[in-house]
């Protein structure tokens, strides 16, 4: 069985747009998190989550964990990544999506019964390391496509 041609470009994708939004996340944590266009009242209080005490973990802003594993990504998801016959890459882009989804599970649980609001920027990285982990993991050991 091959590897379906839309993996690389959509993973590819998946881990620019998760570098764009993280970068923004990023951005919001060092400067404030005024510039986030995201209800600041409610459930859906992208402020009250991204100054949360859970915004950091050992004084490390999650906004810059996900920006550099989003980095790292970019890289492990790029076309020559995939293409690459080096068991390293494709060991590293497995631990990398599943560290991700274990660090993504604690945070979703952090937002909704520790912080008790949502961040709507935060849930779109989210559902791009689910779907990069999901497509990882289902198609990520399968030879590439003959072309």
């Amino acid at each position: 069985m091959s590897r379906p041609r839309w993996v690389v470009p959509i993973t590819f994708a998946c881990a620019i747009a998760s570098t764009t939004v993280s970068a923004y996340l990023t951005i919001a944590h060092f400067t404030s998190p005024k510039v986030l266009a995201c209800a600041s009242a409610g459930v859906v209080n992208c402020e009250r989550v991204t100054t949360s005490a859970q915004s950091a973990v050992f004084g490390v802003p999650v906004a810059l964990m996900g920006l550099a594993w989003s980095l790292a990504m970019c890289v492990l998801c790029s076309p020559r990544a995939w293409r690459s016959a080096a068991p390293w890459i494709r060991i590293a882009r497995l631990v990398a999506v599943a560290t991700a989804m274990a660090f993504v599970l604690w945070l979703v649980y952090a937002e909704l019964f520790v912080i008790r609001a949502i961040c709507l920027w935060c849930t779109v990285v989210h559902v791009l390391a689910f779907a990069l982990f999901a497509i990882v993991v289902f198609y990520g050991t399968l030879a590439a496509e003959d072309t």
